[in-house]
């Protein structure tokens, strides 16, 4: 029963994200048809895309607020319902305006989810174990857009956009009763679990907390320097990751005329992200190394993404784009360990979504400038060496917060080091 957590969490948690990541991304394959029929820009393309994330930050804090002192099993089951319906209403607008109001209330709806997620995935899984526990909710991400890009291409051959937003926002509101169902907020609620499974787990979560600085307040994570320093550093990488994200299949679009075709090539970058996601987030565990596992992968990210500019090759391209899919989704597991392990437990909920969602604000930012890009040089190119800057930048930063850190931690003598970040 000790791996139990494994099968009873983590692939409910899984699905729930997979859905709420596909119809926050369906907007990428589905774009070119939308831009044809709704007759927009390229730049219009992308504040469509990006607008989500300007609604996406009004619940961060408050979700991790919420999942820290009622309950992010209810929570979230509520956030299931809301983004279901707003992800189905996107179906029905007509018009540039409509379709970015309802991509504005889908980020509200989906905003608290995440570190309503990761607080639930803090009370269930030990420093040593989180960065896989979070690898395998998070692999959620590569997976749906690997599911998302084929099933949208052919759901293409058959019906129009419309139709297919309206299908895709079908799956959320019946995974919410089966969520609601199967999770529990922590091991003192788990029946499946024996007495002393619980108690040993408890004990052993409740001592790691005890090497964590205590805090009085939630404003407590607006005045911390750290959450500071990896907000702005998510920034960056949000900013390259969702700009990759939302234009990889226009790119890929340029390669053949058919949907269905476009959706299964677009799935391949992603089926890479996901293998290295895993791989990197086991090595980073194994080695209780957090920043040259989020690092490396950014800086490799960069480099593809400027390679595959000068290539024109197809298959070249092909190439290059899964390997910066890998570098921009690796850093996710070692990355989302850090907060949990370095910040104290009264203020992480908050922190978590501090972080997120100003963070996400990138994820408007990457696409609007790309599309932007795209209308005033014709390409593709300039836009994607902003993208690559971003994620170098994500990068330094991460090596200079990762040194901060580390010197604090060895300044600290009478606090026992819990969990070594570099």
């Amino acid at each position: 029963m000790a791996s139990a957590k494994w099968g009873k969490i983590i692939p409910v948690a899984f699905i729930m994200y997979m859905l709420a990541y596909m119809d926050r991304i369906n907007i990428g394959v589905l774009m070119p048809y939308i831009q044809k029929d709704l007759d927009i820009s390229s730049s219009a393309a992308g504040d469509i895309a990006g607008i989500f994330f300007v609604g996406y930050l009004i619940l961060q804090i408050p979700g991790g607020i919420l999942a820290t002192k009622w309950s992010a099993k209810k929570f979230i089951f509520i956030l299931m319902i809301l983004w279901g319906l707003a992800a189905m209403a996107t179906g029905f607008v007509q018009t540039e305006g409509q379709l970015k109001f309802v991509r504005f209330l889908l980020g509200v709806a989906e905003g608290g989810v995440w570190p309503a997620v990761l607080v639930l995935l803090a009370n269930w899984f030990t420093l040593k174990e989180r960065a896989r526990a979070n690898a395998f909710w998070m692999a959620c991400l590569p997976v749906s857009a690997m599911l998302m890009a084929p099933l949208s291409g052919l759901l293409l051959k058959h019906f129009d956009w419309k139709t297919v937003l309206i299908l895709e926002g079908v799956p959320p509101l019946i995974w919410a009763f089966v969520w609601y169902a199967m999770v529990k907020d922590k091991p003192s609620e788990a029946k499946w679990m024996s007495d002393q499974e619980r108690n040993e787990l408890t004990a052993e979560l409740q001592n790691e907390q005890k090497g964590a600085v205590k805090s009085s307040g939630y404003g407590a994570a607006f005045k911390n320097m750290t959450v500071w320093g990896l907000v702005v550093m998510y920034f960056f990488w949000m900013t390259g990751f969702y700009g990759y994200t939302l234009w990889v299949p226009s790119v890929v679009s340029t390669f053949t005329k058919d949907s269905a075709v476009m959706g299964w090539l677009t799935a391949i970058p992603f089926t890479f992200a996901l293998v290295g996601m895993v791989l990197n987030s086991y090595w980073s565990d194994r080695r209780m190394n957090r920043v040259q596992h989020v690092v490396i992968p950014l800086l490799i990210g960069a480099a593809a993404m400027v390679a595959g500019q000068f290539v024109e090759s197809p298959a070249l391209q092909m190439i290059l784009l899964s390997i910066t899919a890998i570098g921009v989704y690796a850093p996710y597991g070692p990355l989302w360990a850090i907060p949990t392990a370095i910040i104290p437990a009264g203020i992480v909920g908050a922190a978590l979504g501090l972080q997120n969602a100003i963070g996400n604000l990138g994820g408007y930012n990457g696409p609007k400038f790309v599309g932007l890009f795209k209308d005033l040089t014709g390409s593709f190119h300039a836009g994607f060496y902003f993208l690559a800057a971003s994620l170098v930048l994500a990068a330094i930063i991460t090596l200079i917060l990762g040194r901060s850190i580390q010197a604090s931690q060895k300044a600290s003598s009478d606090k026992p080091k819990i969990h070594k970040i570099s």
